[in-house]
């Protein structure tokens, strides 16, 4: 189970840690960046609510 807490880990951090990103997401405007973290916190609370379901 700690493997896969270390794995959700460093996909998140790859996938959210790019400067691109934020930079397209500032180009894209304050409200859509707004929806884009909201949905991400949403799915990362999710995902941890599911995994500790489990355990």
């Amino acid at each position: 189970m700690k493997k896969l807490y270390s794995v959700v880990a460093l996909l998140a951090i790859t996938l959210l840690s790019s400067c691109e990103l934020v930079g397209d997401i500032f180009k894209a405007g304050a409200y859509t960046g707004i929806i884009i973290v909201v949905i991400i916190i949403a799915l990362i609370i999710w995902l941890l609510s599911k995994f500790r379901g489990r355990g």
